[in-house]
């Protein structure tokens, strides 16, 4: 249930749906454990698993890591040398504007794209892969990538707060994030797509990134065409408006076939359906998680 504030237009999300702040963290891990079904998760993270080399041994050097064929067989100590591998870190771009808090469902798109990306957080660290966060919205909120758990933990309550009438500035904050990032990185927008410049920005990144777009969609955006002319108020804005039933937001057709050309994987979440399975079979064909850096 969001909580908000008609003077300061504040919310919080002090349950999704059924879920308090407990059960809330325990739904994000089974989702987690869900996408990570299948894989091997190795206990040796960070210290290297593809043999590389043996070199002689040098003070300070751990006995564990004595290859004792090779010793053996000149008499003199050497050390199992291991490349650690290298996964491609994860930008996630949170879209916190106000139309994403919106719904005529019991649960908004905004609580379901934070779900989604908690999910999808724990299981990039299951595979070693840091994480980051980037939020779309009017907030100045971002998250470096690593691989703490605790960190994930922090912004996933941060960003349970959120404000109904925050604006978009997906492709704005596209546009910042491309030249920060040092080397190829995985960007992943969990948004509604209601920025007309959030594509435009995502092709340019996606010619040196990999990008994924996860879009979310109400049911409402569709039930109102065919209604006729009707008085509406942008979300974001506050602006007064008349419309027709047939007019959308975008054009679901030409978004996809966009986003195809320009070789960002897209995948689209209606808000009253499940969509686990679909989620962790999108990821897993195109083995999004797993990409190593190159």
């Amino acid at each position: 249930m969001a909580r908000y504030s008609h003077k300061l237009m504040d919310g919080h999300l002090q349950e999704l749906g059924s879920l308090d702040s407990r059960q809330f963290i325990i739904a994000v891990k089974r989702l987690a454990d869900h996408l990570s079904y299948g894989t091997d998760v190795s206990p040796y993270r960070g210290a290297g698993l593809e043999y590389i080399q043996s070199r002689p041994y040098v003070a300070g050097d751990p006995i564990k890591s004595i290859d004792w064929r090779v010793t053996a067989r000149t008499g003199k100590i050497f050390i199992k040398e291991y490349e650690t591998p290298k996964r491609l870190p994860v930008y996630l771009l949170i879209d916190t504007s106000a139309s994403m808090m919106i719904g005529s469902e019991q649960r908004t798109k905004y609580e379901h794209a934070l779900f989604v990306s908690g999910g999808l957080a724990l299981a990039c660290l299951d595979r070693v892969s840091p994480v980051g966060v980037m939020s779309v919205g009017d907030r100045p909120f971002r998250v470096q990538p690593s691989l703490s758990k605790q960190q994930i933990m922090q912004w996933l309550h941060h960003l349970r707060r959120f404000r109904y009438d925050e604006p978009t500035t997906l492709g704005k904050r596209i546009v910042e994030l491309g030249p920060s990032l040092s080397s190829r990185a995985l960007v992943i927008v969990l948004s509604d797509m209601h920025d007309p410049d959030g594509v435009n920005s995502l092709k340019r990144l996606a010619q040196e990134h990999d990008c994924v777009v996860v879009q979310f969609k109400d049911p409402a955006e569709e039930s109102l065409q065919g209604a006729g002319l009707l008085r509406a108020r942008e979300a974001e804005t506050g602006r007064n408006f008349v419309t027709h039933g047939r007019a959308t937001w975008l054009d679901p057709k030409l978004l996809a076939d966009n986003l195809k050309r320009s070789g960002i994987d897209h995948m689209v979440i209606n808000t009253n359906k499940p969509y686990a399975h679909n989620l962790r079979s999108f990821f897993e064909s195109r083995n999004l998680l797993g990409r190593g850096a190159r």
